[in-house]
């Protein structure tokens, strides 16, 4: 099956409108790809022309505008948020959203923006950034429009962003002094896994909270709501009927109550209309009691799993003035037909051909040969198929094989040899880990980033490093006990 006909790495955001002005409605960015290879795969979207900006260098910055607001660049990962110190002390319910978000692998390369454009009720960012009066600024070759979020989103997977637009900044407003909030959501499991429900709750909270004098007093809030209608909800009563009190348990259950009114949810395979709207209340409640009790950060990571290895979680940009061999030096990399892709694989370099409509995983074992990198689900839910992407853990199944024009490949094959094991393959034959061994690549290269990025993990640490990663013939003990093994060198517990 043929994904697209032509693949564009523009070196510019010019370049990119260029392209989307040229091809219109046959045009599609990409930048994570976790949403988009899915719905190129189902045949949900058929573009005939792919615009990758990921080598776009200026585009995955965040920072604290002279307007007052943050802003994210259209590059910016849900993992980079989690790793940023701003988000994470002045945007706390996006940070702790974004940390929710997949496995590292997925992560690791999907952006807020294409959370964004998506636009599904479930996905995760919206709601918090709905909160905190988030907006999104879209660039054409006709000029530029900034729009609020209620303005932005039409309905399900549904914005108003053109067929010639590229969204390059998502901007929002920083908590106050007097402000906090949180982010809650329940899924079918702890990861890996889509909104049944999400809430956000901001509270601006009176001077008595400096005081420590209980119950706290609001002086006003935001209540918004994530997978129970067709774009997220601001439960508007709820908001009135925070504001002004203290947060006594009764406030709490009226506020939960009305928040579930508010909610206008649909029946599916994750849950009834009705269970999602007792499951507001629920979460709402929870939100608020957290809140009141100044516990809402607590089980957020000091030291959260990236999966980064050694590097600091940037991909490389566009390197226009380096010589291609065989092809010269290019301002931007056009794949089609036999185009060659000319990429480095543990450390041997390749010069690819007919592999543009392909994903980086079948790349591999197709034209590369190298068969360790499994495809277990081929949707980015198992991580049999991680692979390192300069330097990065990904899910090589949603990553376009083009991209990997450039870059530096890790497989499984390169971690280690036979006669020198990696520290991670040994441990796994020493402590039985193995078992049918198809998932165990990707459990070894999620132990491997884990060990570069962090060489003495705690047990918990150990477990989100692999929340990505499925094995179904076993109860994962073996497993965390190798990585463990392999981080203390090799010695018994």
């Amino acid at each position: 099956m043929t994904m697209w006909h032509t693949y564009y790495t523009p070196s510019t955001v010019n370049e990119a409108l260029t392209l989307l002005a040229e091809y219109g409605p046959d045009a599609r960015i990409i930048a994570g790809g976790t949403d988009l290879i899915l719905e190129l795969e189902r045949g949900v979207r058929r573009p005939r022309v792919i615009v990758d900006v990921t080598r776009i260098p200026g585009l995955d910055t965040i920072h604290l505008g002279e307007d007052g607001l943050i802003h994210l660049g259209p590059l910016v990962t849900h993992n980079q948020v989690v790793g940023s110190k701003l988000c994470v002390e002045r945007a706390f319910p996006l940070a702790k959203a974004c940390w929710e978000v997949g496995a590292p692998q997925i992560r690791n390369r999907g952006t807020v923006a294409g959370n964004l454009v998506t636009a599904s009720p479930a996905n995760d960012t919206i709601t918090p950034l709905w909160a905190l009066d988030g907006r999104v600024t879209l660039k054409s070759i006709r000029g530029e429009r900034t729009l609020a979020f209620e303005d932005f989103f039409r309905g399900v997977r549904k914005t108003h962003l053109r067929d010639d637009e590229m969204l390059v900044d998502v901007a929002f407003r920083p908590l106050k002094a007097n402000e906090r909030g949180t982010f809650l959501k329940l899924g079918l499991r702890q990861a890996q896994a889509i909104s049944v429900v999400n809430v956000a709750v901001i509270l601006t909270l009176d001077d008595d909270l400096r005081a420590g004098a209980p119950p706290i007093s609001v002086v006003g809030g935001r209540i918004t709501l994530g997978s129970v209608a067709p774009t997220i909800v601001r439960a508007r009563d709820a908001e009135r009927a925070l504001a002004g009190q203290r947060l006594t348990s009764e406030t709490i259950k009226l506020v939960a109550e009305l928040a579930a009114v508010a909610a206008k949810p649909i029946d599916d395979v994750r849950g009834s209309a009705n269970y999602r709207k007792y499951m507001v209340s629920v979460y709402t409640r929870r939100a608020l009691e957290q809140l009141r009790d100044s516990v809402e950060r607590d089980g957020f990571p000091s030291r959260p799993v990236m999966l980064w290895g050694k590097t600091k979680g940037h991909f490389p940009s566009w390197f226009s003035d380096t010589p291609i061999p065989d092809l010269g030096v290019i301002p931007a990399h056009v794949a089609e037909g036999d185009q060659a892709i000319e990429t480095t694989v543990n450390g041997r370099p390749y010069l690819v051909r007919g592999a543009n409509d392909k994903t980086l995983l079948r790349m591999l074992r197709e034209d590369v040969g190298l068969i360790g990198t499994k495809e277990g689900c081929a949707e980015g839910e198992c991580g049999a198929c991680t692979v390192f992407l300069d330097g990065i853990a990904v899910m090589s199944c949603l990553v376009p094989a083009p991209r990997a024009h450039t870059s530096e490949i890790i497989t499984i094959e390169g971690l280690g040899t036979p006669e020198a094991l990696h520290p991670v393959q040994r441990a796994f034959v020493e402590e039985g880990a193995v078992q049918c061994g198809y998932c165990t690549p990707g459990f070894i290269m999620s132990g491997a980033s884990l060990l570069d990025e962090n060489p003495s993990p705690t047990t918990t640490e150990v477990k989100q490093a692999i929340t990505g990663n499925l094995c179904r013939c076993t109860g994962y003990y073996a497993i965390i006990s190798a990585i463990e093994k392999a981080a203390r060198g090799g010695s018994p517990r």
